[in-house]
Protein backbone atom coordinates (compact mmCIF):
# COMPACT_ATOMS: atom_id res chain seq x y z
CA UNK A 1 0.00 0.00 0.00
CA UNK A 2 1.00 3.82 -1.23
CA UNK A 3 0.15 5.69 2.16
CA UNK A 4 -0.67 9.45 1.24
CA UNK A 5 -0.14 12.00 4.24
CA UNK A 6 -2.50 14.65 4.29
CA UNK A 7 -4.08 17.33 6.71
CA UNK A 8 -6.77 16.04 8.85
CA UNK A 9 -10.15 16.83 8.56
CA UNK A 10 -12.75 17.30 11.75
CA UNK A 11 -14.44 13.39 10.11
CA UNK A 12 -11.46 11.06 10.91
CA UNK A 13 -11.36 12.34 14.24
CA UNK A 14 -13.59 8.36 14.86
CA UNK A 15 -10.96 7.05 12.81
CA UNK A 16 -8.26 8.05 14.60
CA UNK A 17 -9.66 7.13 17.88
CA UNK A 18 -10.12 4.03 16.76
CA UNK A 19 -6.77 3.75 15.48
CA UNK A 20 -4.98 4.73 18.69
CA UNK A 21 -7.11 2.36 20.83
CA UNK A 22 -5.79 -0.45 18.49
CA UNK A 23 -2.36 0.40 17.90
CA UNK A 24 -2.13 1.01 22.33
CA UNK A 25 -3.49 -2.39 22.90
CA UNK A 26 -1.92 -3.94 19.80
CA UNK A 27 1.67 -2.40 19.44
CA UNK A 28 2.37 -0.76 23.33
CA UNK A 29 1.10 -3.89 25.03
CA UNK A 30 4.30 -5.39 24.78
CA UNK A 31 6.11 -3.12 26.93
CA UNK A 32 3.51 -1.92 29.41
CA UNK A 33 1.37 -3.89 31.81
CA UNK A 34 -2.89 -4.74 30.77
CA UNK A 35 -3.75 -1.85 33.80
CA UNK A 36 -1.36 0.61 32.02
CA UNK A 37 -2.97 -0.16 28.43
CA UNK A 38 -6.95 0.10 30.02
CA UNK A 39 -5.48 3.61 31.78
CA UNK A 40 -3.69 4.75 28.38
CA UNK A 41 -6.42 3.79 25.95
CA UNK A 42 -9.76 2.76 28.21
CA UNK A 43 -13.11 1.84 25.68
CA UNK A 44 -15.19 4.73 27.51
CA UNK A 45 -12.94 7.68 26.28
CA UNK A 46 -15.08 10.49 25.59
CA UNK A 47 -14.79 10.94 21.70
CA UNK A 48 -15.93 15.10 21.46
CA UNK A 49 -13.27 16.08 23.79
CA UNK A 50 -10.19 13.29 21.88
CA UNK A 51 -11.60 15.60 18.66
CA UNK A 52 -11.52 18.96 20.17
CA UNK A 53 -7.37 17.77 21.10
CA UNK A 54 -6.95 18.06 17.65
CA UNK A 55 -8.40 21.85 17.35
CA UNK A 56 -5.43 24.55 16.44
CA UNK A 57 -2.85 22.23 15.89
CA UNK A 58 -0.86 21.06 12.62
CA UNK A 59 -2.39 17.84 12.30
CA UNK A 60 -2.02 14.91 9.47
CA UNK A 61 -2.96 11.68 8.81
CA UNK A 62 -1.32 9.54 6.32
CA UNK A 63 -3.76 7.59 4.58
CA UNK A 64 -4.72 5.23 1.10
CA UNK A 65 -8.36 6.33 -0.33
CA UNK A 66 -10.54 6.01 3.25
CA UNK A 67 -7.67 3.74 5.11
CA UNK A 68 -5.99 5.74 8.08
CA UNK A 69 -2.43 4.03 8.58
CA UNK A 70 -1.43 6.93 10.86
CA UNK A 71 -1.34 10.42 12.30
CA UNK A 72 0.19 12.90 14.20
CA UNK A 73 -0.19 16.43 15.76
CA UNK A 74 1.60 19.30 16.93
CA UNK A 75 0.72 22.26 19.04
CA UNK A 76 1.71 25.32 18.53
CA UNK A 77 4.67 25.34 20.91
CA UNK A 78 6.47 22.65 18.95
CA UNK A 79 5.15 19.78 20.93
CA UNK A 80 4.93 16.69 18.83
CA UNK A 81 1.86 15.70 20.97
CA UNK A 82 0.59 11.81 19.18
CA UNK A 83 2.28 9.42 16.76
CA UNK A 84 0.40 6.82 15.97
CA UNK A 85 0.15 4.00 13.45
CA UNK A 86 -2.22 1.47 13.37
CA UNK A 87 -0.85 -2.22 14.16
CA UNK A 88 -1.19 -3.78 10.51
CA UNK A 89 0.42 -0.55 8.85
CA UNK A 90 3.68 -0.68 11.50
CA UNK A 91 7.59 -0.88 9.45
CA UNK A 92 5.72 0.36 6.58
CA UNK A 93 7.43 4.05 6.75
CA UNK A 94 4.12 5.33 8.16
CA UNK A 95 5.32 7.27 11.04
CA UNK A 96 8.77 8.28 9.11
CA UNK A 97 6.76 9.99 6.66
CA UNK A 98 4.52 11.64 9.04
CA UNK A 99 7.56 13.06 11.34
CA UNK A 100 9.25 14.53 8.74
CA UNK A 101 6.39 15.94 7.91
CA UNK A 102 6.24 17.61 10.96
CA UNK A 103 9.77 18.67 11.10
CA UNK A 104 9.05 20.53 8.34
CA UNK A 105 6.61 22.17 9.52
CA UNK A 106 8.43 22.87 12.34
CA UNK A 107 10.92 24.65 10.72
CA UNK A 108 8.94 26.72 8.40
CA UNK A 109 7.04 27.81 11.68
CA UNK A 110 10.59 28.92 13.34
CA UNK A 111 10.51 26.19 15.93
CA UNK A 112 14.07 25.63 17.49
CA UNK A 113 12.84 22.18 18.65
CA UNK A 114 10.32 19.71 18.83
CA UNK A 115 9.53 18.06 21.77
CA UNK A 116 7.68 15.11 22.46
CA UNK A 117 6.72 12.59 25.38
CA UNK A 118 7.56 9.13 23.74
CA UNK A 119 6.35 6.03 25.13
CA UNK A 120 8.64 2.74 25.70
CA UNK A 121 7.78 1.55 22.51
CA UNK A 122 8.15 4.56 20.33
CA UNK A 123 11.51 5.47 21.98
CA UNK A 124 13.96 3.49 19.39
CA UNK A 125 11.61 4.97 16.69
CA UNK A 126 12.24 8.84 17.87
CA UNK A 127 15.86 8.40 18.49
CA UNK A 128 16.52 6.84 14.83
CA UNK A 129 14.59 10.20 14.08
CA UNK A 130 17.26 12.52 15.49
CA UNK A 131 15.45 13.23 18.68
CA UNK A 132 17.43 12.85 22.21
CA UNK A 133 16.17 11.62 25.32
CA UNK A 134 16.37 14.81 27.70
CA UNK A 135 14.68 12.84 30.97
CA UNK A 136 12.82 9.61 32.02
CA UNK A 137 9.94 10.23 33.91
CA UNK A 138 7.06 8.52 35.37
CA UNK A 139 4.00 9.88 34.28
CA UNK A 140 0.06 9.37 35.71
CA UNK A 141 -3.03 8.62 33.02
CA UNK A 142 -6.23 8.15 35.36
CA UNK A 143 -4.37 7.00 38.41
CA UNK A 144 -1.90 4.27 36.99
CA UNK A 145 2.01 5.73 36.81
CA UNK A 146 4.01 4.31 33.49
CA UNK A 147 7.68 5.55 32.37
CA UNK A 148 8.10 7.44 29.22
CA UNK A 149 11.34 9.38 28.04
CA UNK A 150 10.67 13.43 27.25
CA UNK A 151 12.33 13.87 23.83
CA UNK A 152 13.98 16.58 21.91
CA UNK A 153 15.08 17.53 18.48
CA UNK A 154 16.93 20.70 17.34
CA UNK A 155 15.43 21.90 14.20
CA UNK A 156 18.47 22.67 12.19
Amino acid sequence: MTFAIRSFVPSDADARLQLFRECVHRVNVRDYTSEQIEAWAPPEMDATMWAKRFEGRFACVACEGAIIGGFTDITRDGHLDRLFVSAVHQRQGIARGLVERLLQHAEQQGFEYVTTEASITAKPFFEAMGFVVTKQQLVECRGVSMTNFKMQRVIA
